[in-house]
């Protein structure tokens, strides 16, 4: 295997070019493609491509004999979740807020301008009604118009948060979406006063949440937690006043659990 240097691989950096190269807004890709975006030539992009659908991490679509990410990927993706220490601590956290509430409760992460969802817990009660947004660990959201990604943006420092904000084109996706940033830039000024992220319709009709950050020994938020509720359950100002509390608190003790010591 030939390395670019003495301590990397250059084999091994194309081929993970080549399955980062996959997005959600593109799913399947033909070896032109990549080969444009690598700067390689059409051959050997083909031996690469070739090699990774051997090994399960590609597969092709006959119709139109591109490739999409295979199921090793997949496989991957919750290994490395499932390994998260964050989150092997929250899980009993977070099903007895849901068990208690009655409600859904996440946990995600950000990457990029985007948040993974790594836990969903649902209560054991009868469910109240929810929005099938046909959300499971591993999906991603925008970071803009979710309370989750609203917590993790305003933990981020200013210079860090303008960075990612640079990236996002702020369309709208429910009734109250802030497609302006100047907009959403005090909501985070208003989330790191309040320890609270709100999301009142902002990412789909009927969906209301709040969020709170789950911080790790540096203090910084690892992680942000939330809790979904349909609009005919309740107000945005009555999810904050019921739930609030507990979920606040919930962050406080994964926090506490994952070595934030506050002061």
């Amino acid at each position: 295997m030939k390395a670019s240097d003495g301590a990397t691989s250059q084999s091994l950096e194309r081929g993970l070019t080549i399955l980062s190269s996959f997005k959600s807004a593109r799913p399947l890709l033909g070896v032109s493609e990549l080969a444009r975006e690598l700067g390689l030539s059409r051959s050997t992009t083909h031996r690469y491509v070739a090699t990774l659908a051997a090994l399960g991490y590609l597969e092709q679509d006959p119709p139109t004999r591109r490739y999409r990410l295979g199921p090793r990927v997949l496989d991957l993706g919750f290994s490395a979740i499932n390994s998260m220490e964050l989150r092997e601590i929250s899980v009993p956290h977070l099903q007895r807020l849901s068990d208690e509430t009655g409600h859904t409760v996440n946990m995600a992460i950000l990457d990029g301008a985007d948040i993974v969802y790594v836990e969903r817990c649902r209560s054991s009660r009868l469910g109240q009604r929810e929005i099938d947004l046909n959300l499971h660990v591993g999906s991603r959201l925008p970071a803009y118009c979710t309370s989750l990604g609203k917590v993790l943006l305003a933990y981020l420092s200013r210079e860090e948060c303008e960075a990612v904000l640079d990236g996002v084109e702020l369309t709208q996706r429910g009734p109250n979406t802030l497609t302006k940033r100047r907009d959403l830039l005090a909501e985070l000024d208003q989330v790191r006063l309040r320890g609270l992220a709100v999301n009142n319709e902002e990412l789909a009709f009927g969906l209301r949440s709040i969020a709170a950050p789950v911080r790790g020994h540096s203090g910084q938020a690892a992680a942000a937690i939330n809790l979904a509720a349909h609009r005919s359950w309740m107000t945005i100002e009555e999810l904050v006043k019921r739930f609030g509390p507990s979920l606040q608190q919930t962050a406080a003790d994964i926090s506490a659990r994952a070595g934030y010591r506050l002061g």
